[in-house]
């Protein structure tokens, strides 16, 4: 007879199968629970406050871009890190070519993933149609809110996706 090699086996009992059963769900909880802090802290997830109040707002929002439309304002704007500021200069001309004067200007860079980034720019007109303006520096893509108004009502809005560096 050749030899007989068994080995040994080794049965799991009932309380063994449990406590990895029970470690396995306390492993996965664990990484769940630090999982849901880190999204939590990292991003709200709020795109806007209300979605009610913003479907409410949407037929003036409409009726002020056509209106912004009609005005074929040409509105430049240079963003750009210099000399540890973030500097904005915007121009703003008429349908003909000539300066826009009289306006307040507002400038916001949103970060396009969190609101706790987001940053006010200082504008302030030096010459009738043109602004300029200084922030925190700022890198990475952000989106650039710029917002024009005379006596208090908002005469013309853009927003555009820029890259600083």
């Amino acid at each position: 007879m050749i030899g007989n090699d068994t080995v040994p086996q080794r049965r799991l009992t009932g309380r063994t199968v449990l406590i990895c059963l029970l470690a396995f769900f306390a492993i996965v909880s664990i990484a769940n629970g630090i999982m849901i802090r880190e999204a939590i802290s990292t991003f709200g997830g709020v795109e806007t406050g209300s979605a009610y109040q913003a479907g409410q707002a949407f037929e003036q929002d409409l009726d002020a871009a056509r209106a912004q439309e009609r005005l074929h304002w040409q509105v430049k704007a240079n963003l750009r890190n210099a000399t540890g500021k973030t500097l904005i200069e915007i121009e703003v001309r008429d349908a003909s070519g000539r300066p826009v004067a009289g306006l307040a200007a507002t400038a916001q860079l949103h970060h396009p993933a969190s609101r706790r980034n987001d940053q006010a720019l200082t504008v302030s007109e030096r010459i009738p149609g043109h602004f300029s303006g200084i922030g925190e520096p700022v890198v990475g893509q952000w989106d650039l809110l710029i917002e024009l108004s005379r006596d208090n009502k908002r005469l013309f809005r853009s927003r555009n996706r820029v890259v600083l560096q």
